[in-house]
């Protein structure tokens, strides 16, 4: 951590070096443009009535304040880029030193009771998983995260396992990324954009190809004709009169045009730079290196081709300048030009658009798992079984505990065996249950997990922790519990799976619930499934006499002194010491 903490540190520091010089270099170009612009005032004022003296003061002056317009845009953008940079190590340091991370975006909005686990293993909400783990700077770039930490694959973990490494070693790299991303300003979600790339009925005619062209080089030929009097103004104006008639009769379908492509300038002005980002990089694990592939397969980069579609839309809107689009549609039929361009770069790329987006997008949430490998050295990326032999996992524990708190546990479970675990209220099953259940996500996913050594055999996960009743749909909460475990039972019966469960059947009377947990870890086990359950219920344990295939073990709790004491310590057995009526005499509740 040490290490880490001053590569932020470091980075910090040479990011505010490099936004002081630009800011410098910002006021320098602020006054630089004021003095050229008081410079173009007195030059009119001087030669005022002198037409061939204030016409070039104008035009030069006009040249000379566009170049510096446009050299203070790139330093600005340098300079947002240079904050971003230092707003991603400053979050780094803060979480590293603090384990502050609540201010990052929750996620809670991707939290789905359906889903095999990610309601029960706090993988979204405040003080989640995702909370700590997202760094995505694209909200499609999320959207692929969540869907990674949902996916519940297992396969290609130990390729995910090698992308993962060979992404947290590239900080510096990831850091450029995140910091680009974070400057586009999208309007439109990029499945918006590609569904409207697939619908799009092209308008421009063919003849466009070489129209505007050949329009061009004869509308300048009338005006060099009639500035030397060979023609006159009457004359120019009526072909200028065609022109504008040439282009008013498509004036509805570029308008529509314009307005879906402004939409979408900046997300293909910053997309093909981030796409020349992951061009340039030296990738050797296996999906780096294809995705990679895909955008090198063309004969052009796919940088250069978006860097071609970013630059045709803002040759494009140069129709809104009022003055030039009057007479650049009038002389050069500028708003056909750069439609039948935009057109053809449509009617060429847009099969491959969705590609490129989808691999910027992975990227930008594979930079998410990178970071979070790189801030945890003492992490192991676990060891692949395919032999099926289950989860053997040293000093495994929970990633969002405090390091200096938390207890670690050994953990063993064999292929198609079932842990029963009793212990105290407040004694570690529920969090252990979760330390498990992540320790699982993680790996399919190719993250490392929190512990010291682990081997795993990959299997999927899914939970029945926290059922809940639900008024709109009318339902008692045992009715939920029950459709929940009926969830699972059709599961297994087309996959393998881990099955978590907390305190089964809670939701009906003991002797009922005790009868009914036996049999369901009945047909449980005679589905050949892995699994934890953690109960309340010693009666359940009895189930061990019956089953090999079920292990007991326990959570505990002393009272030392007249107080609570736990050592949070994973053990072998059935837990003896309850501690619900000790709680409810120390916190005044009932009488001793």
């Amino acid at each position: 951590m040490k290490n880490t903490l001053e590569f932020y540190t470091h980075q910090k520091s040479n990011h505010e070096q490099q936004l002081a010089v630009l800011s410098k270099k910002l006021l320098f170009s602020s006054l630089i443009r004021l003095l050229v612009f008081l410079a173009i005032c007195f030059g009119i004022y001087y030669f005022f009535g002198n037409i061939n003296a204030m016409v070039p003061v104008i035009i030069g002056g006009i040249a000379i304040f566009l170049f510096l317009v446009s050299r203070h845009s790139d330093i600005k953008e340098k300079s947002d880029k240079q904050k971003e940079l230092i707003r991603i190590n400053e979050t780094e340091i803060d979480i590293l030193k603090t384990r502050n991370f609540q201010d990052l975006p929750s996620g809670s909005e991707y939290d789905d009771p359906e889903h095999p686990y990610s309601q029960d293993i706090d993988l979204f909400g405040r003080g989640s998983f995702f909370q700590y783990l997202n760094r995505t700077a694209l909200h499609e770039g999320t959207k692929k995260l969540t869907g990674i930490l949902k996916e519940n694959s297992i396969e290609g973990i130990e390729h995910k396992q090698e992308a993962v490494k060979e992404l947290s070693e590239k900080a510096v790299w990831r850091q450029e990324f995140t910091a680009l991303a974070r400057l586009v300003k999208t309007e439109t979600a990029s499945a918006t954009v590609l569904d409207w790339f697939r619908n799009y009925r092209f308008f421009v005619p063919a003849i466009m190809k070489w129209l505007p062209l050949v329009f061009s080089i004869i509308s300048i030929i009338a005006i060099l004709a009639y500035a030397l009097d060979f023609i006159k103004g009457i004359h120019l104006l009526l072909w200028f009169l065609v022109g504008i008639l040439v282009t008013g009769y498509f004036l509805k379908r570029i308008n529509l045009l314009s307005g879906s492509v402004s939409k979408v300038q900046d997300t293909f002005h910053q997309y093909h730079r981030l796409l020349g980002l992951i061009e340039d990089e030296e990738f050797t694990s296996e999906i780096l290196k294809k995705n990679q592939n895909m955008i090198r397969s063309e004969k052009e980069k796919a940088s250069a081709i978006f860097r071609k579609f970013s630059k045709a839309i803002d040759a494009f809107d140069q129709r809104n300048n009022m003055l030039f689009g009057f007479f650049a549609n009038g002389f050069l039929l500028w708003d056909l030009q750069q439609s039948y361009k935009l057109e053809r770069w449509i009617g060429n790329y847009r099969q491959n658009v969705e590609n490129w987006f989808e691999i910027i997008e992975f990227t930008d949430a594979y930079n998410s798992l990178g970071n979070f490998a790189f801030n945890h050295p003492q992490y192991v990326f676990p060891k692949i079984n395919s032999e099926n032999s289950g989860i053997v996992a040293k000093n495994l524990a929970h990633p969002l505990l405090n390091p200096e708190k938390r207890v670690a546990n050994d953990f063993n479970i064999n292929n198609e065996e079932f842990f029963i675990i009793t212990g105290a209220n407040m004694a570690g099953k529920s969090t252990f249950l979760r330390t498990v259940s992540l320790q699982i996500v993680m790996s399919n996913i190719g993250l490392p997990v929190c512990a010291e050594a682990c081997t795993y055999s990959p299997i999927k996960l899914i939970t029945s922790m926290r059922t809940s009743d639900s008024l709109n749909d009318d339902e008692s909460y045992f009715f939920s519990e029950l459709k929940r475990l009926k969830f699972i039972v059709d599961k297994v019966k087309t996959d393998r799976y881990f099955i978590i469960l907390d305190e089964i059947l809670k939701g009906t009377n003991s002797t009922d619930k005790a009868t009914g947990s036996k049999k369901f870890v009945r047909k449980l086990v005679k589905s050949h499934s892995t699994g934890i359950i953690a109960t309340h219920d010693l009666s359940l344990c009895e189930i061990s006499a019956e089953l090999p295939e079920v292990k007991n073990h326990y959570f505990d709790a002393e009272i030392i002194n007249d107080e609570l004491n736990f050592d949070y310590q994973f053990k072998d057995g059935i837990c003896q010491n309850m501690n619900a009526s000790f709680l409810l005499r120390k916190m005044e509740i009932v009488d001793d």
